[in-house]
């Protein structure tokens, strides 16, 4: 019983003290650094916000770039193609197979020499939170047609000579 008339009497004393502080503070009760926990939130909503928005924008531009490397990888791998056919066409299909993808073609170059076609693709970034000034991602992709049909490949053989996977043409110990 004497410890709750202790507890009591130091209870007293601190709302005794709380008024007379807040008598002093003008008698609202608040102190000196009275709504400067608003203040914080408030900055911490702001900083949650525009960390955010950086990370969106970011996705936003690393998306369009893989767009426009994959527009590009396909237009050269149809312009390659369409060079064994027809050498002059190559480009006009890269640029059909670009624009079907959502991409512009910005160059395609044929090598002669290497029969080798090279594409750059732009694909405008879209998806911003904000107005950034952020230009068209570019893909540059380059590729060649196939020159020949790999011997063996469509046998089965693996590529051994005389089609039996030991190499020898009577078998794999040799013997007839």
């Amino acid at each position: 019983m004497a410890l709750l008339t202790g507890l009591w009497q130091v209870a007293e004393r601190l709302a005794r003290a709380r008024t007379a502080r807040a008598a002093t503070a003008g008698g609202r009760g608040y102190g000196p650094d009275a709504g400067s926990a608003t203040v914080w939130l408030l900055a911490l909503a702001m900083l949650g916000t525009a960390a955010f928005t950086a990370t969106i924008a970011v996705g936003a531009v690393v998306a369009a770039r893989h767009r426009a490397e994959s527009a590009a990888d396909l237009a050269a791998l149809a312009a390659a193609d369409r060079l064994l056919l027809d050498p002059d066409g190559g480009c006009d299909r890269a640029a059909g197979i670009a624009a079907t993808q959502g991409a512009a073609l910005v160059s395609c170059a044929v090598d002669r020499s290497a029969d080798a076609v090279t594409v750059v693709a732009e694909v405008p970034v879209g998806g911003l939170p904000l107005r950034l000034p952020v230009g068209p991602a570019r893909g540059r992709a380059r590729a060649g047609p196939v020159r020949a049909p790999v011997a063996g490949a469509e046998d089965g053989a693996g590529g051994a000579p005389g089609g039996v996977p030991g190499g020898a043409p009577g078998g794999p110990s040799g013997a007839s």
